[in-house]
């Protein structure tokens, strides 16, 4: 007899289904690198630096002993923080952000190599990369993990008229139960008290 399969868990094949990662990891590089550019042109503007693509794939124009180097620096840490907005967009699972946090470093890692023909060896560099990774996993873990637990609302009353209808339903049922116990098993009846004393 043949032995039944166990049926998939509901969205396991959506959630993990290769081309689906492969396109969210495709435009979340893409997200990186034209924030990036977006940053990185307009502070060379303001700057009055020359623009050349050696500013975004060039390991060797973060250097920390320099002023361009630190200015580098700081608008890759802004842009990791941008990108986290990305992550929350596209990934939205706070279980995944960690992958795709380090294939984007890891990706930008091969970028840099090809484009210079040089393994980075710029400690600046790697520890710039290490930074925006940690960066873009702790916020993109805590952004989705909001998400995540934010409730659900499914066409309910807003919460100041949620509160009200419960107001006013809570003021017909004392107007209603007046005269009823607490415990609703029946009436009473109030009686005087000097009534009940020429009774006893």
């Amino acid at each position: 007899m043949p032995r039944r399969r166990r049926p998939p868990r509901p969205g396991a094949l959506a959630d993990l289904s290769p081309t689906r990662i492969l396109s969210q990891i495709v435009l979340l590089q893409l997200a990186y690198y034209v924030c990036a550019a977006v940053l990185i042109v307009f502070t060379a503007l303001v700057a009055g630096k020359e623009i050349s693509a050696d500013l975004i794939f060039s390991w060797r124009s973060l250097s920390g002993d320099t002023t361009v180097g630190w200015t580098l620096g700081l608008v890759w840490v802004l842009n990791s923080l941008t990108c986290v907005i990305f992550i929350l967009l596209l990934i939205a699972r706070s279980k995944l952000v960690l992958d795709f946090a380090l294939t984007v470093h890891f990706i930008h890692l091969i970028v840099t190599s090809l484009y210079t023909h040089a393994i980075p060896s710029n400690v600046f560099w790697w520890a710039l990369q290490m930074c925006s990774a940690t960066i873009m996993t702790s916020l993109g873990v805590w952004a989705c993990q909001w998400r995540e637990l934010k409730p659900i609302n499914f066409g309910s009353k807003p919460a100041a008229r949620q509160q009200q209808a419960a107001d006013d339903g809570e003021g017909e049922s004392r107007g209603r139960s007046r005269g009823r116990g607490r415990d609703g098993a029946g009436e009473y009846e109030m009686v005087d008290m000097n009534e009940g004393a020429n009774r006893v």
